[in-house]
């Protein structure tokens, strides 16, 4: 009897056991059905074109809030422009989520190693991706560093004039409007000056050579000495560009400065010799006017002297010595 009640307790713990392993497998199988249908087409899109995301990367994000369409499109279009996906230093699912989750741009730094690699430029992820992370266009820097674009000096959309204004030796004004090509520096990209510093340096260094001209026909007839000084300065180094070429665009006479500082001169010393005239003119007159004074003071002097005169035989004849003083010898 007792063997019967262990036999069927044994027979009431395999079915529950046998009925826990089928509801697990129910819920596993219900588990993959629903991945599947939520994410089976995309893993079959990276199965078909070897892109190596897992079922399993694919729903890890869903819980990671990653938009599973753009790294599984990411990840085959790496591999299907022949990149490294597969090793450490690869473009592998976890960098690109990675990446996607630090606010970059997944599709964008693709794009711009696939144009690298086809251009020849040594660009691999992490640096790709730190520039997309700094705020720069990755892939406007690597189609600028296989075609160069053209930089107008001055920036009249920023600065507000067409041309710049150097002053040659002989004082004669000349306008310059000039252009230069560049190439994005990968290199320097991250931390590197900005298109303002190019312009502001070419600028400079172009109004400096034109001051150092000795005339400003020297710069005419010549304009490329110019362009090829300014460039042996090095202007594009610690910025984001190298600089290919600068070209004069045009050159325009302005105004004699020099004649006009000249003429301004001159003028101001008229000033300065009427001044000083008017003020001997005006120490003349003082000095007249004084001379005057000490004529009149003189007569009054003398017309005192002679009234004494009288006064003084007056007082000589009452006291009877104006006949001693007669016949004195």
């Amino acid at each position: 009897m007792s063997f019967l009640i262990l036999a069927a307790d044994d027979i009431n713990v395999t079915t529950i056991v046998t009925w826990v392993i089928i509801g697990l497998l129910v819920l596993l199988a219900l588990f993959v059905v629903i991945s599947f249908f939520a994410f089976g087409a995309l893993w079959v899109q990276a199965f078909a074109a070897s892109a190596r995301v897992s079922m399993f990367s694919l729903i890890g994000m869903y819980f990671r809030q990653v938009k599973a369409p753009i790294i599984v499109h990411g990840k085959i279009m790496a591999a299907q422009a022949g990149l490294d996906i597969s090793s450490r230093n690869g473009i592998l699912t976890q960098r690109l989520e990675a990446h996607y989750l630090a606010g970059g741009n997944v599709m964008n730094v693709i794009q711009a190693i696939i144009a690298a690699q086809r251009a020849g430029i040594d660009l691999d992820f992490d640096r790709a991706a730190a520039i997309d992370l700094a705020g720069r266009d990755v892939q406007d820097a690597v189609r600028t560093s296989v075609h160069p674009k053209v930089i107008d000096c001055p920036d009249a959309r920023r600065s507000g004039k067409s041309t710049l204004s150097a002053i040659a030796k002989d004082g004669v004004e000349l306008r310059v409007r000039t252009r230069v090509t560049v190439r994005t520096n990968l290199e320097q990209l991250i931390g590197g000056a900005t298109e303002e510093t190019i312009i502001a340096r070419v600028g400079e260094s172009i109004i400096s050579s034109i001051g150092s001209s000795e005339t400003h026909q020297t710069v005419l007839e010549n304009p490329d000495l110019i362009s090829r000084t300014v460039l042996r300065r090095g202007l594009d180094a610690q910025t984001a560009f190298q600089i290919v070429s600068i070209d004069i665009a045009d050159i325009d006479v302005g105004d004699n400065i020099g004649a006009r500082l000249r003429a301004d001169q001159a003028e101001a010393d008229v000033r300065v010799a009427r001044a000083l005239a008017e003020q001997r003119r005006a120490e003349a007159i003082a000095t007249e006017q004084e001379n005057r004074a000490s004529v009149a003071d003189n007569r009054a002097s003398l017309v005192m002297a002679e009234a004494e005169v009288p006064r003084a035989m007056a007082l000589a004849f009452q006291q009877g010595n104006l006949g001693t003083i007669a016949n004195s010898p």
